[in-house]
């Protein structure tokens, strides 16, 4: 029985056959074989005689594996064989070798790799002799020629074999399509050259490509090959470092006989499954490629995937014939090679008859024009019906050239070089071989082949690379459609020296689609995303937003960043920005209204200091406590002045400049008016209890007493800065402010700085509020008493504005800054104010009566610091009339309208000295009637003695006063100052008055101390109608204080340590003023 096979594929194409038939017959307008084709692959040789010869190795047949050899293959076999021997040609006519004819032994290998062994087997055989010494015995007649070189193999794992079995020999071995990275290992192929780049950099081109295209998820298809794999192996090494994914990983069975189109359904159906992941690399040959393309039509998936293909299928024929619209849109990687000049004249110009030393050439004849050539051999893909007429001619319209010839041409001519080369050293460029080159070693062979640089027949340069590979350089090519229906090849980039120029204007995936298609598992995300991966893919996310603070954390695309206070997301929340420092500029409007208020405090406070230096020996000046004054005046600038370091930009000078300042300037306003306000209080109370002068009420205690007040805050401020050094810092009340401030405004440390001022400020106001009741002649107290209140008011104010303003800090300043200076003001307008009036205003009343009540009008004084005269408010003391009866026990009535009189005059004398003094009515003051007006006219002598009773003063005083008479006495006396006092003592009708210093009508002489005044004793001595004489003590104590404080006046009239009996009387009168 016949079995009747098809000759032809499904596709019709009839290329592939399944099994060999003897004959054929149509069926259908088929050709169809009924038994196998006995004694195939026949053995052919090309043979080109000469001196040296070179082994070639080429894929004229296509690979079959159930019958090993398949269809002639016309570009990459039958050209690259007529390639090789046009090369040898043009080297023989050119005479590059002297006198030296280059011969050539080719065989076939059907491009697999267990055949392309077996013929490089009869490479050796003339080579046998020269390994280890040893004698090769042909057991034939006929001597074989050692073969110098082997051009080949086409395919990698072909050249792998071949190149372990050469290297024994040490034949040097050049392959011109083979581009495994493996085959750049010289350890293990260390005969091994090509000049054709290695996968490494197409692997690189590949790359390139697909991050061109934007594409971050793909699929690999890759053949089950030492080719395939190793580019396998790389592309995924290299995709992984640009963080590009692979979706599907595929091998290509490569013995097609296997491979059935179940399997290849099956990858394509495993590419559907991915449907993201459009972009497809195959690294593969021609033949399984083609397989693919069939099995993508059968899945109905025209135009689901996008190719990147590799050198090993692209261009062909084989693969886009029949296969256009699967094929479309593929971008591929081609060494770089230009056409060999001359070769395609030469090849067009090829017939049967004139090359007959090509024994495929029939073959090729015969399946380029579809019909049997006349006496051929029969083989199992000839079995043409149609018969040859021997008229047929190649043409460029009928014929496809491959493009890749240079490199079969190139590796001829890198033997040719470098035998050459070789020739020069060994023979001296002789006209012939010599000695040292018959045979040619393969070792001293090789090192000159390692070394050649030359221009090819195609115009490049061409020199080996360290690992012995061809240079780097390759053309992108792209199969597009350019008219309906109309497909090709074309080049759109190179891929050079590790760049890629592509140009994408040229490239059109579909026809009327020229975007590249996407090829992405999950579309980026946006701004201020963050990846969460889907389990078990590494390209395939889900997208989720980051919060309001947070950025994409740039190390980590599946985590969101918080961005640290004081920076914020950007706008495309890709980095966090810094946050503008907000800090009060001196430009802005709050510094400059602060700052103004403060330059007119300065002004204003240079102006009275300048009056207060100018009228600084005047009364009024003087009576102010001049020292005092200026520490206040100076305390006031430095509150004024403290504004401009306010409104600074902070930084640790300044921020300490603040911290200090703020409380120091206090302190000096404060304690200055502390020491006035407690000498007042102290020098009152003291008047009340007893005559003695109170402590440390002199200018130089003063200023003492204020100095070690501000000291106390000087030592706050520096325990404070060693502790806790003050520096600029950035507060971040919320996530939108940057504020650039002083470390003390971020908390109430600042509170730390105000609380001693603070302090004192309650302490004034604690006196101002004990001396609020003295006179109305001093009236000081009582503006240092409103000063206080108003300060207090301000500070209420200021605090809560403060801590409420904390996250605005040009109004914080600004408030803190107006605060001090209102402070200062209050003080400079209150207390200064009223001075400056008289000064500038009323010089009149700049004298030393006006500083006094009338009745002390007319004191004299000399003294620069001494005391004052001026009163003010006084609290009177009289004596009780339980002390007026014991004066009265040495009056003897007349009768009982006198004791009624005397009665009466007494409650008058109490609520006079009462109230009247009180109300410093002076003239009632003078009618104040004293224990002398109760002596009858008749029987009283009064008589004044005075002794030195503790003064520092040497005084006499004697006065005598009888009735109608009148005396007259002198004193004079020096003070602590310097000062002289001189008193007119008279008597007059048992009253006695003293004038000059304008004091109370009583009999004594006065000595003027520093801050002192007294006198001796006073003594009444009366006569009774009995004859009986009685001395009594009068005692009266005056305190004036001054109006600044400064110091004070007492006036004392000290009794004698008693009278007759020696005891002590209790005064008559006692005034504290």
């Amino acid at each position: 029985m016949n079995l009747m096979l098809p000759l032809s594929s499904a596709d019709g194409s009839g290329k592939y056959l399944r099994s060999l038939p003897d004959s054929v017959s149509f069926q259908n307008d088929r050709l169809y074989a009924t038994q196998p084709q006995r004694h195939w692959p026949v053995k052919r040789e090309a043979i080109v005689e000469g001196d040296v010869i070179l082994g070639g190795l080429m894929m004229v047949h296509s690979r079959e594996d159930s019958i090993t050899c398949g269809p002639i293959m016309p570009q990459g076999g039958i050209q690259a064989l007529e390639a090789m021997l046009f090369t040898i040609d043009r080297i023989n006519r050119e005479q590059l070798l002297p006198n030296i004819t280059l011969g050539a032994h080719i065989l076939d290998d059907c491009d697999k790799d267990s055949y392309g062994l077996e013929m490089a087997v009869d490479f050796i055989k003339g080579s046998i002799s020269n390994i280890d010494d040893a004698e090769y015995h042909c057991n034939k007649t006929q001597v074989r020629k050692v073969i110098s070189g082997v051009v080949g193999a086409a395919s990698s794992v072909t050249s792998i074999q071949v190149a372990n079995l050469l290297r024994l020999f040490r034949i040097p071995q050049v392959s011109y399509f083979s581009t495994s990275p493996e085959l750049s290992n010289k350890q293990r192929f260390e005969y091994f050259s090509r000049t054709i780049p290695s996968d490494h950099y197409q692997v690189k081109a590949m790359v390139e490509i697909v991050k061109r295209m934007g594409w971050s998820y793909v699929s690999i298809i890759y053949e089950e090959s030492n080719y395939g794999i190793k580019a396998f192996e790389e592309l995924e090494e290299l995709l992984a470092r640009h963080n590009i994914c692979i979706a599907i990983k595929e091998k290509l069975v490569k013995d097609s006989g296997v491979a059935e189109d179940i399997a290849y359904d099956n990858i394509v159906q495993k590419l559907l499954t991915k449907p993201r992941a459009r972009g497809a690399i195959i690294f593969g040959s021609d033949q399984e490629v083609r397989q693919v393309m069939r099995a993508v039509r059968r899945a109905n998936a025209t135009g689901s995937f996008s190719w990147i293909g590799s050198d090993g299928w692209s261009a062909r024929n084989l693969v886009s014939d029949d296969y256009e619209p699967e094929v479309e849109g593929t971008l591929s990687v081609q060494p770089q090679a230009n056409p060999v000049r001359g070769f395609e004249e030469y090849f067009l110009s090829l017939t049967v008859e004139n090359n007959q030393r090509n024994p495929w050439f029939v073959e090729f004849w015969e399946d380029h024009f579809q019909c049997r050539y006349p006496g051929s051999t029969s083989t199992p893909y000839n079995n043409y019906t149609k018969q040859c007429t021997t008229k047929e001619r190649l043409s460029r319209q009928n014929t496809d050239f491959e493009d890749q010839l240079q490199f079969v041409s190139d590796a001829v001519m890198a033997f040719a070089y470098a035998l050459r080369d070789m020739h020069r050293d060994l023979c001296g460029g002789g006209p012939s071989l010599c000695e040292a080159m018959k045979p040619t070693k393969g070792a001293d062979l090789l090192k000159y082949l390692r070394k050649v640089e030359f221009e090819g027949l195609s115009g490049d340069e061409f020199r080996f690379d360290g690992n012995g590979d061809g240079p780097a350089r390759y053309n992108i090519i792209h199969f597009k459609q350019s008219q309906a229906g109309q497909y090709h090849w074309v080049k759109v980039g190179e891929y050079t020296e590790g760049e890629l120029r592509l140009n994408m204007t040229e490239v059109k995936f579909k026809r009327l689609s020229p975007k590249p298609p996407e090829s992405v598992c999950s579309l980026p995300c946006l701004v201020g995303q963050a990846k969460k991966y889907v389990e078990g893919e590494s390209c395939c996310w889900h997208c989720f937003n980051c919060t309001t603070y947070q950025i994409r954390h740039p190390d980590d695309e599946t985590h969101c960043k918080l961005c640290k206070l004081g920076t914020l997301p950007d706008a495309h929340k890709q980095y966090c920005r810094p946050i503008p420092e907000i800090y009060l500029r001196p430009e802005s409007a709050w510094a400059i209204g602060a700052m103004a208020f403060s330059a007119t405090g300065i002004l204003v406070t240079l102006f009275v200091m300048g009056v207060f230096v100018r009228h600084n020996d005047t009364p009024i000046v003087r009576a102010s406590g001049r020292e005092l004054s200026y520490i206040l005046l100076a305390g006031i600038f430095m509150c004024y002045g403290v504004t401009f370091a306010l409104v600074l930009k902070p930084t640790n000078i300044v921020c300490a400049i603040q911290r200090f300042g703020v409380g120091f300037c206090f302190t000096v306003v404060y304690a200055a008016l502390l020491t006035k306000t407690n000498r007042i209080a102290r020098i009152f109370k003291a008047g009340k209890q007893s005559a003695k002068r109170p402590s440390f009420i002199s200018p130089k205690s003063q200023l003492v007493i204020c100095a070690c007040l501000v000291s106390v805050q000087i030592l706050i401020n520096g325990v404070w800065m060693v502790i806790a050094p003050s520096h600029a810092m950035h507060h971040y009340p919320t996530r939108e402010d940057n504020l650039l401030v002083c470390d003390s405004y971020i908390d109430a440390s600042y509170m730390i700085a105000f609380s001693y001022p603070i302090f004192l400020i309650v302490i004034c106001t604690v006196y101002a509020v004990l001396t609020r009741k003295i006179p109305e002649a001093f009236n000081e107290s009582k503006h240092i008493g409103f000063t206080m209140y108003t300060t207090c008011v301000i500070w209420l104010a200021f605090v809560p504005l403060y801590f409420g303003t904390a996250n605005h800090v040009p109004l914080r300043i600004t408030s803190m800054s107006v605060t001090i200076s209102l402070s200062a003001s209050v003080t400079i307008a209150c207390l200064f104010s009223p001075k400056l009036y008289i000064i500038l205003i009323r010089p009149e009343r700049n004298v030393r009566q006006s500083m006094m009540p009338p009745r002390y009008g007319n004191m004299h004084r000399t003294a620069g610091t001494g005391p004052s005269s001026m009163m003010a408010a006084a609290v009177v003391t009289a004596a009780t009339c339980a002390q007026e009866e014991k004066i009265q026990k040495h009056i003897t009535p007349t009768n009982t309208e006198n004791s009624l009189k005397t009665k009466k005059l007494c409650e008058m004398a109490t609520q006079t000295i009462s109230s009247i003094i009180t109300s410093l009515d002076i003239n009632a003051y003078n009618q104040i009637p004293y224990a002398d007006q109760y002596v009858p006219n008749n029987a009283t002598t009064a008589t004044t003695t005075p002794t030195d009773k503790g003064s520092s003063n040497g005084n006499s005083n004697s006065n005598s006063n009888t009735n109608g008479s009148s005396n007259s006495n002198s004193n004079s006396n020096s003070n602590g100052d310097g000062d002289v006092a001189t008193e007119q003592v008279v008597a007059n009708n048992n009253k006695i008055n003293q004038r000059q210093h304008g004091q109370p009508a009583v009999a004594f002489a006065i000595t003027s101390t520093n801050n002192h005044i007294s006198g001796p004793a006073a003594t009444i001595t009366t006569t009774a109608a009995t004859g009986e004489t009685t001395t009594e003590a009068l005692v009266a104590t005056i305190t004036t204080p001054l109006a600044t404080g400064d110091g004070s006046e007492t006036m004392s009239v000290a009794p004698n340590n008693g009278h007759g009996n020696g005891s002590q009387r209790p005064p008559v009168l006692q005034t504290n003023l």
